[in-house]
């Protein structure tokens, strides 16, 4: 009955003001809660998962120690499908945040990715940008994820010092951006130790930012770390 009420309202609710895919502009059925179909069995999947040391996975090789690494579809700045990212980042879109998170774990169940996580860690953003923008995009993807997988969702790394955008800047200078960054939360060491961890963010370039965050908790003892990104740059 409450669904059935549901169903109603949301139809109402489209007659009045019609939602539209933001990567087709098509109008979105009652049953299409942010993207159309077309336009969601028609992502440019990465397929990372099914790959063995992918090259998501080379990124971090040397650096911080992972189990595996995967996003689930590549983000180019002209392709229509990055106006999903921009929604999500910048236009309040946190709903469909946490939907593709639910999304990306049913996609990927086939491969095993997200089994035997214990707790999900999105990447922190600095309290002063957090507060501009009013969230952090890996937190509402990371609470989709969790949502799905039944880990525990958990902030164990904070933001120490701000940075600026990434964008614009090359490998070494994204590094130097985002060193010394990050640092585990109090208590970070008993929550963590012998856990498997899934960091989490929106999109991923040249690993900079995970890296630093991985590298924030890489020392606790007996943990283990995955990364998941909604997207990916496509890596050469």
């Amino acid at each position: 009955m409450i669904n059935k009420i549901k169903h109603i309202l949301q139809a109402t609710a489209d007659a009045i003001m019609p939602r539209t895919c933001p990567v087709c502009n098509r109008v979105l059925g009652a049953d299409e809660p942010f993207l159309c179909r077309n336009c969601l069995n028609t992502l440019p999947l990465t397929h990372y998962q099914d790959a063995q040391f992918n090259r998501m996975e080379q990124l971090f090789a040397g650096k911080v120690p992972i189990e595996r690494a995967a996003a689930l579809f590549f983000y180019e700045k002209a392709s229509p499908y990055s106006a999903i990212i921009h929604d999500i980042k910048y236009r309040n879109m946190t709903h469909m945040g946490a939907w593709m998170g639910k999304h990306a774990v049913a996609m990927m169940k086939q491969s095993a990715f997200f089994d035997g996580i214990d707790i999900v860690v999105p990447v922190p953003m600095h309290p002063d940008k957090e507060a501009q923008r009013g969230y952090n995009q890996a937190h509402v993807i990371a609470q989709g994820v969790a949502s799905a997988t039944g880990a525990t969702l958990l902030q164990a790394v904070i933001a120490v010092k701000p940075h600026d955008t990434q964008t614009r800047k090359g490998a070494y200078d994204r590094w130097l951006n985002t060193r010394d960054t990050y640092a585990p939360v109090p208590h970070a060491h008993t929550q963590l130790a012998h856990k498997h961890i899934l960091i989490i963010d929106d999109v991923i370039t040249t690993g900079a930012t995970i890296i630093a965050c991985a590298q924030a908790i890489s020392h606790i003892p007996g943990i283990k770390i995955s990364i998941f990104t909604l997207t990916a740059a496509r890596l050469t």
